[in-house]
């Protein structure tokens, strides 16, 4: 047996694979919000493929998917694009949504730490 061989067998008993809990939390969440785009993103030696779903303002949620096939078929039922981030990248808007978040939290720490100091 070669090292490529105990890689393989490794990765292929630990990581977990998509179920039904994950194409009921993207189809909910996509019919939640407007806007809605699918990004793919190929299977890496930590995690199967993924499927990102990115709202018209940028939040966006991830779940794995059973490989590319799955991904577009689903995007194709629910009635949303889907692209291939190793080819087009991630939307500007979810880059400034995490911004917007990361800025939001920053001030409910600051918020929370003046709150323990003055009470």
């Amino acid at each position: 047996m070669g090292l490529f061989d105990r890689l393989r067998r490794r990765r292929a008993s630990g990581v977990r694979s998509a179920d039904s809990a994950d194409v009921d939390h993207l189809t909910g969440w996509a019919q939640q919000r407007r806007g809605v785009e699918g990004f793919l993103e190929p299977r890496t030696n930590v995690t199967e493929t993924t499927l990102v779903l990115i709202a018209h303002d940028g939040e966006w949620t991830r779940r794995r998917v059973d490989g590319p096939e799955a991904a577009f078929k689903f995007t194709r039922k629910i009635g949303i694009p889907c692209y291939e981030v190793a080819k087009v990248g991630y939307p500007q808007r979810m880059r400034d949504y995490q911004a917007r978040q990361r800025i939001m939290r920053k001030r409910s720490r600051e918020r929370d730490l003046d709150d323990r100091s003055s009470g």
